[in-house]
């Protein structure tokens, strides 16, 4: 009996370990991608000497970033709800 408790609990601390490195990783990857889509924003203002063209691409690349950076923030939020339990 005392075997299975044990077992369980070390699995428990075992998953809460692995929610809170998953947490601090997606966290990581939605600032990287927040800090890339500011960038894109910023060339496609046209606040560079950036053509046209690469105006036009980094402002779909900024729509891009902003929508990875939702999801690495809802993954994020996730793993840090799932770390409390």
């Amino acid at each position: 009996m005392a075997s299975t408790t044990s077992t369980s609990t070390t699995g428990s601390i075992a998953n809460t370990v692995s929610d809170a490195a998953n947490y601090v990783v997606e966290s990581g990857k939605e600032l990287l991608s927040g800090a890339s889509k500011e960038g894109n924003k910023e060339v496609a203002k046209g606040h560079t000497d950036a053509s046209l063209t690469d105006r036009a691409s980094a402002g779909f690349s900024a729509v891009g970033d902003k929508i990875e950076e939702s999801g690495h923030s809802a993954k994020a939020d996730a793993h840090k709800e799932s770390a409390k339990h």
